[in-house]
């Protein structure tokens, strides 16, 4: 059952993208901004958390989950210590998926050429 939700999540929300990338003249660099600000969003008002708790892994590998991790990670560190802390853990939680992704596209671009 936990898959299922986590499909229903995920490809809900990559439907909305893609009705929103059809339907307006947004480029997917804005559309992936505008998720990340609505998982940033979502955090705040504190129903990530239950979209986590429902969808589980279909809502921590999205985009949103990234705007939510930088939000968690700010905030907890303005609660520890203060606007210091706002600034200094707001990549607490997304630093090791932002090294992946540094990681891997290096080694993709070892192996693959781009087209000319």
């Amino acid at each position: 059952m936990k898959i299922l939700c986590a499909f229903l999540f995920a490809g809900t929300l990559c439907f909305l993208a893609q009705v929103v990338l059809d339907n307006t003249k947004l480029t997917p660099g804005h559309v992936t901004s505008l998720f990340t600000i609505l998982g940033a969003f979502f955090g705040f008002i504190g129903l990530y958390d239950t979209f986590i708790s429902f969808a589980g892994g279909g809502a921590t590998i999205i985009i949103s989950n990234f705007g939510y991790s930088l939000y968690k990670g700010a905030f907890l560190g303005f609660q520890e210590q203060g606007l210091i802390g706002l600034f200094s853990n707001i990549l607490k939680y997304s630093s090791c998926a932002i090294a992946g992704v540094v990681l891997f596209a290096f080694v993709l671009t070892l192996i693959f050429k781009p087209k000319d």
